[in-house]
């Protein structure tokens, strides 16, 4: 079993300071080139998209419980892999969680807290939470799902159940590295924010973001990582506040360096093109990992809705103390939500399945490498 890796959360004015000093937890094999005392250090990371259990997927959970709860483990056995072997895994949990059995699909969601042990037995060490869907239930959502994924031993970032907890920035070891994690979502369906808690849920706001993420930088966080739950639904193309608030981020400095590393786009419920930002990698898209039967704005049922990738970055330790930590290596891999089996397809490792299969892999490639990615050197991964 591979461990998981070091997490640890600390409060903006202490954050990373006491990093070094922080209790001892295990870390992920890493078992990357480049990792050896002998050579740059290194670590990789792994993203994914929207987790967004409808009906039919909690159903699923409940069927593969064998009439014992929910289990999701199984969905997500196929990527299992790939995200365990990472030093760093993050998800984006885009429902919150219901309780005593009251769950329930679109359009407000109430998920099984079980998801929760569901991501932390695939591998994935945090996930974003600030979404559209964030007060489907209010604040009791919101203090139900991070609960349960604190029990799960899941960190999170982008919602809060207080304000202190709303001002601390998420930070996780990878291997050598202090990450920092932070989410943004560009609302929530028009949903009040609880009354006395305008900090639940973080709003994109570009100065709001960068002050964050300076503030981080500061701290000591060696790569800084900013999820936003953005763009517009059912559009393969990255649309024109998502270019440009990915132009504005990307050439924000902190001191020497800049403010961002990677940012990590989710919402679209389609995948959609990475791309080379003032040197800084942008996801804009990567789809739903997990959805339902999904159906466009037309009313039609759209497969493109369970079509998604896992982005994969090795980060290299810098020359000198305080430089970049610079990505030697970026990766896609693209995968299906199959809707009849219930699971999670790695399609690289599934193309003996069919030319259907191929078909599906190499329209997300596609759609993937749609703004120049390639010559920057992402590639297609398994």
């Amino acid at each position: 079993m591979i461990a998981r890796s070091r997490l640890v959360a600390l409060a903006l004015t202490a954050a990373l300071a006491a990093g070094a000093a922080c209790q001892a937890n295990e870390h992920k094999a890493s078992g990357q080139p480049g990792a050896s005392a002998k050579g740059p250090r290194g670590f990789t990371l792994v993203a994914s998209g929207d987790i967004l259990p409808h009906t039919s997927v909690i159903d699923r959970a409940r069927f593969d419980a064998r009439g014992s709860g929910y289990d999701f483990r199984p969905m997500f056995s196929g990527v299992e892999p790939v995200v365990s072997r990472a030093d760093l895994a993050l998800c984006h949990m885009e429902t919150v969680y219901g309780e005593d059995g009251q769950y329930t699909g679109y359009p407000t969601f109430k998920s099984p807290p079980e998801v929760a042990k569901g991501v932390a037995a695939t591998g994935y060490d945090g996930c974003s939470t600030a979404s559209d869907h964030s007060l489907d239930d209010g604040a009791a959502g919101i203090l139900r799902t991070l609960n349960a994924l604190d029990k799960a031993r899941v960190r999170h970032t982008g919602t809060a159940r207080t304000e202190g907890e709303a001002r601390s920035v998420r930070v996780l070891r990878a291997g050598p590295a202090k990450v920092a994690h932070l989410a943004y979502t560009y609302g929530v369906n028009g949903f009040p924010l609880p009354p006395g808690q305008p900090w639940a849920v973080n709003l994109i706001d570009e100065n709001k973001i960068l002050a964050d993420a300076r503030a981080a930088r500061k701290g000591g966080a060696d790569v800084v990582v900013v999820s936003l739950h953005w763009g517009t639904e059912w559009q393969d193309a990255p649309d024109d506040v998502q270019l440009t608030l990915a132009r504005d981020l990307t050439a924000a400095r902190a001191d020497d360096r800049p403010a961002i590393d990677l940012i990590l786009g989710t919402h679209a419920h389609v995948p959609q093109a990475y791309e080379k930002v003032n040197g800084t990698w942008v996801v804009y898209g990567m789809g739903d990992q997990v959805a339902g039967a999904m159906y466009n704005d037309q009313g039609v049922q759209d497969p493109r809705g369970n079509q998604s990738t896992l982005g994969r970055f090795t980060f290299t330790e810098p020359d000198e103390p305080g430089g970049r930590w610079e990505v030697s290596k970026a990766e896609f891999i693209p995968q299906l939500f199959d809707i009849d089996a219930g699971r999670v397809i790695n399609l690289n490792r599934a193309l003996a399945q069919g030319a259907e299969l191929r078909g599906v892999r190499d329209r997300i490639r596609d759609i993937v490498l749609s703004r120049g990615a390639a010559k920057d050197g992402l590639t297609m991964g398994e």
